[in-house]
């Protein structure tokens, strides 16, 4: 299966930098280029890709602002490109609903990497920096906290699956932890998504600590 990509930067050498990269790989085709947030979406909707990624700071429209016109009405999946590591830009965006954050000093091999992992429905963000990331963005953010009773919709094993995915386990640490197999914990996260209406891994993250699953600064 060949993953369709579109890639939104304001700049043209990182655009064509990212497409030589990942055109030549041999289960990819970057299908779309786009030099500003509007005619990134634009270009998805005509494109339909499986991943677009965009930059999070561009012209006429931002990369977080882009993928929030997506997130509705696309399947695309979203990766957030910048030059800045720094917490509101990575909340912000998994907020948007993208599926992950990547530096563009990004290694060749994170970059495929990164495009294979959003494609099979991952996190972009490695557990520490999960952890530390929506920790402390979500401990000094005030604001309406998304309604607690979702979580009436899962089973109580379900819960605990979503604790220990907004903790940033991945599903072989989660399954040590429960001591399941690893394909009932996949089996768990399949069924946890849908019934929160969560796009993948990413935004379960953001669930988990905003119905109040995880409190910020807790341990345990």
């Amino acid at each position: 299966m060949t993953i369709r990509i579109a890639i939104a930067d304001d700049q043209e050498l990182v655009r064509s930098g990212f497409a030589m990269i990942l055109d030549a790989q041999p289960d990819m085709e970057v299908v779309a280029e786009a030099a500003d947030g509007a005619a990134a979406v634009s270009a998805v909707r005509e494109h339909r890709p499986d991943i677009a990624l965009l930059d999070v700071r561009m012209p006429v429209m931002d990369g977080i602002e882009a993928a929030k016109a997506l997130r509705a009405e696309s399947g695309t999946r979203i990766i957030i490109l910048t030059t800045f590591d720094q917490d509101d830009y990575v909340y912000e965006s998994l907020r948007a609903g993208a599926s992950g954050f990547l530096l563009k000093d990004v290694r060749r091999d994170d970059l495929v990497h990164a495009v294979r992992v959003a494609h099979a429905g991952e996190a972009l963000l490695a557990p520490a920096v999960t952890r530390r990331l929506i920790d402390d963005v979500v401990r000094h953010r005030t604001g309406p906290r998304a309604d607690r009773a979702v979580l009436d919709r899962l089973t109580a094993r379900e819960r605990e699956i979503l604790l220990l995915l907004g903790r940033g386990l991945s599903n072989a640490e989660i399954a040590r932890a429960l001591v399941v197999s690893d394909h009932t914990v996949k089996t768990h996260v399949s069924s946890v998504l849908p019934k929160l209406a969560l796009r993948d891994r990413a935004q379960a993250v953001i669930a988990a600590y905003e119905t109040g699953l995880i409190v910020p600064g807790a341990s345990g």
